[in-house]
């Protein structure tokens, strides 16, 4: 029986012929049976189309917002964000690189220009986080339990979901310093767009970018049908069930620091109290 989302993106496998493709490598099979069961089931259900693709994870992202490959697609959505048209100019560095600390993940340093010809350094880390001379861009996850909600002073503003901040002197003097920080939290996005569906190009993208429900899906390529090559983009990797382990396996591994850390944060909290 076709999922949902195998009725519009046939590329997508069936659970028994990927089950059939692991247990035929010993590589692939020892690394599938070291998940636990529910990190297997979700494996398989973004695979066959149960559940869509969390877009946020690095790989992802990386491969289907590449400014190299496909400028355009990161160039749209920045023009949309920040109401001005985004040239991209140059990826400054490499990907991948670690820091030091391990903290972050360096995923891409791009250039870019606006139309009135002055230009933005974007670079971006792994909680999705395009900072820049002009900007600075914050998805907080919701996607990598334990952290499901963004900060309580999010919370107080429920019908909002997109904070532009500027920076202010205390003695009223005014400066264009060309610094702006916008931060979308994309758990009060989801609960907006649930309640009130999409209602614009830049809801369309942070349902791309942040939600994974197949109905949610459906809506958004029947809306807007040029998301629909995005996801064949991403659906045509998961074919390759070796390399879409690999990257499963590293997305596993940063929840699992993730998951170390915010117990830390919280133990400290209590010893702080």
């Amino acid at each position: 029986m076709q999922t949902k989302l195998q009725q519009y993106f046939p590329m997508l496998r069936s659970r028994e012929e990927i089950l059939r493709e692991i247990d035929a490598t010993v590589k692939l099979t020892e690394k599938f049976y070291s998940w636990r069961e529910a990190q297997r089931q979700e494996f398989l259900d973004f695979c066959t189309g149960v559940r869509g693709i969390k877009m946020l994870y690095d790989s992802f992202f990386k491969e289907i917002m590449n400014p190299e490959t496909v400028p355009e697609r990161l160039e749209e959505f920045l023009s949309i964000l920040l109401n001005r048209k985004v040239k991209i100019v140059d990826v400054l560095l490499g990907d991948s690189t670690r820091l030091a600390d391990e903290q972050s993940l360096l995923i891409m340093d791009i250039l870019v220009r606006f139309e009135d010809g002055t230009y933005c350094n974007v670079g971006t880390e792994d909680w999705i986080c395009l900072s820049g001379r002009a900007m600075c861009v914050l998805f907080l996850r919701s996607v990598a339990p334990p952290v499901q909600k963004s900060p309580v002073v999010f919370q107080k503003y429920a019908d909002n979901y997109i904070h532009t901040f500027t920076q202010q002197s205390d003695t009223g003097l005014e400066m264009d310093l060309l610094q702006k920080y916008i931060f979308i939290p994309l758990d009060i996005f989801k609960e907006n767009v649930e309640n009130k569906g999409i209602k614009n190009k830049m809801d369309g993208w942070l349902t791309f970018l942040g939600m994974d429900e197949p109905e949610k899906i459906i809506e958004l390529i029947n809306t807007y049908p040029e998301f629909r090559e995005m996801y064949e983009h991403v659906y045509y990797i998961c074919r390759n069930v070796g390399d879409v382990m690999g990257i499963f396996s590293e997305e596993l591994r940063i929840m699992n620091r993730n998951t170390v850390r915010y117990m830390v944060d919280e133990m400290q909290e209590t010893i702080d109290e």
